[in-house]
């Protein structure tokens, strides 16, 4: 019987044979040989596995895994988790190892499936009688008004109500504009014609008031004093 590493033990082998998707690594003690992908050369991107490794070259591994396929025993190696030159282990805990194995899980989609509400729109109040919603979250009085769901419409038909709405409002919108200017306007050539009229009255009462003392002064009666100094001339006439 021909004794294998246990798992996650690192050992130097050396590589028998390099192909396009890794490389094999002959296991000291034993004939078998361990397989170490592309991806489990090095932490950087490996496109050609003869870039990295050669036959006949000694390499550090990394036993990750072990798997029976077809009554065979198939042995996983890993280089990048082994420090080349030492040989020491640069991922103690096996880390990088389950989040490798975690990115070639493969989920279920599950976005083409619908969600439905059946469990619930399918439910009788026991309170009211009405489809739709639980007697807890019930909010009808006893002797009132019930409450059901309305019925889905049809796409097309909401849609089409929708825009008919949205037309009847721009249309109301449209007409409250036009009034409220309609307003500002007349309220701006009332405005102009009361101080237009301001204006006119202002400037007849100053020319009044101007008129109206030209004739004071030219036409006015004489006064007291100027009757007394008439009189004192006559007076002083000399005698014949």
């Amino acid at each position: 019987m021909e004794v294998l590493p246990e798992l996650y033990a690192i050992f130097q082998g050396e590589v028998a044979t390099v192909t396009e998707y890794g490389a094999f690594i002959k296991i000291p003690g034993c004939r078998k040989q361990g397989l170490v992908h592309k991806t489990h050369m090095s932490s950087c991107r490996v496109d050609k596995p003869s870039e990295i490794v050669d036959v006949g070259d000694k390499v550090w591994v990394k036993l990750i895994g072990k798997e029976m396929k077809d009554d065979k025993l198939k042995l996983s190696l890993s280089m990048k988790v082994v420090n080349q030159g030492t040989g020491k282990d640069l991922d103690p805990n096996n880390v990088s190892l389950d989040q490798d194995e975690r990115k070639k899980r493969t989920f279920r989609d599950y976005t083409s499936q619908k969600i439905t509400l059946e469990a619930v729109l399918n439910t009788v109040c026991k309170k009211c009688g009405c489809k739709g919603h639980f007697a807890k979250e019930c909010f009808v009085q006893p002797g009132g008004t019930k409450y059901s769901l309305i019925p889905e419409e049809d796409e097309e038909e909401v849609a089409a109500a929708g825009y008919e709405r949205d037309k009847k409002t721009s249309l109301a919108d449209d007409s409250s504009k036009k009034r409220k200017k309609e307003k500002k306007k007349k309220k701006k050539h009332k405005n102009k014609q009361s101080s237009e009229s301001d204006s006119d009255s202002s400037d007849s009462d100053s020319d009044g008031a101007q008129l109206a003392s030209k004739r004071t002064k030219h036409s006015g009666k004489p006064s007291k004093a100027q009757k007394k100094k008439k009189k004192k001339k006559h007076r002083k006439k000399p005698r014949d």
